[in-house]
């Protein structure tokens, strides 16, 4: 009986360290991954990357061939030049028609002083008061004729801008600081809008999508310190993890994590967020432990 007693307690004690040492949550490690694609069409003139590449953002990787866009756009401007020379000689016969209006307004106020004193007629302050109206008109109408020119001018400015966004758009930029995953195209290609180039993924920080039961739920809450263990060899390898994101709906079980009898069972994902040493990949497989 003693004997019976003691293989119980060693089984139990057994069974609990079996417990002990399973994981809380079971998933695969993940990035976000961007596609970099074509923002203009024509020749690709280069693309200075290769797959495994870490690049910094702000970096000029690639180019679209420009030379149509660079012909457009001194084509404008030399067309912007000829329509400024046009309105300036308006503007030149405005200044003309201001002066002389500046003399007969002197002219009018020395006659109609003199006519205040009875040494003019009405006639002349008539005649003298229809002259400024002659030239206000006139300036009215020359400037009626400079305003097409001015639209012209401002429409070959929206013109240029465009142009110079079309150019901008064909330099191939990197956008953040992450690694090229795959490249997809190849100098001396013909692009078009919305091609691919290459896709990235900051790898330096990952997150482990792992999925828990319900009744694992009130452990865990966001910014919460978790480890999380790959295998290394023979033993397993530990990382310091903060959670991230708790799904607030239930799911099957993923496919890549269920067994047969598990195809029923409902959990929950959670996202940990783990900074990367260079060991962790896209899809490699871990374990999320909860601290007790």
């Amino acid at each position: 009986m003693k004997q019976i007693i003691i293989f119980l307690l060693l089984a139990s004690l057994f069974s609990c360290n079996n417990n002990d040492n399973k994981a809380d949550g079971y998933g695969n490690f993940e990035a976000t991954e961007v596609t970099i694609s074509a923002e203009a069409n024509g020749k690709l003139e280069y693309l200075n990357l290769e797959e495994g590449d870490v690049l910094e953002p702000n970096t000029l990787v690639g180019l679209v061939d420009t030379t149509q866009l660079y012909l457009n756009k001194q084509q404008l401007i030399t067309s912007k030049a000829t329509t400024h020379s046009k309105s300036a000689n308006v503007l030149s016969q405005i200044d003309v028609l201001q002066a002389q209006l500046k003399t007969t307004l002197i002219e009018q106020k020395r006659i109609q002083n003199m006519f205040s004193e009875n040494a003019a007629t009405k006639r002349q302050v008539d005649e003298i008061g229809g002259k400024v109206d002659v030239i206000r008109e006139q300036i009215k109408g020359v400037q009626t004729q400079n305003a097409p020119i001015i639209n012209e001018i401002a429409s070959i400015d929206v013109q240029i801008k465009k142009i110079n966004d079309q150019i901008k758009k064909s330099k191939i930029t990197n956008p953040i600081n992450a690694t090229v995953l795959a490249k997809y195209a190849e100098p001396n290609e013909i692009t078009s809008f919305g091609k691919p180039f290459y896709k990235i993924a900051n790898l330096n920080q990952m997150t482990l999508r792992v999925y828990i039961s319900e009744t694992q739920l009130p452990q865990i809450k966001l910014n919460q310190k978790v480890t999380v263990k790959i295998d290394n060899g023979n033993g397993m390898k530990s990382y310091p993890g903060t959670i991230s994101w708790i799904s607030s709906v239930a799911e099957f079980t993923p496919k890549i994590v269920q067994t047969k009898e598990e195809r029923v069972n409902l959990v929950y994902a959670v996202k940990v967020e783990v900074k990367n040493d260079g060991s962790l990949k896209i899809g490699m497989p871990a374990e999320m432990w909860i601290a007790p």
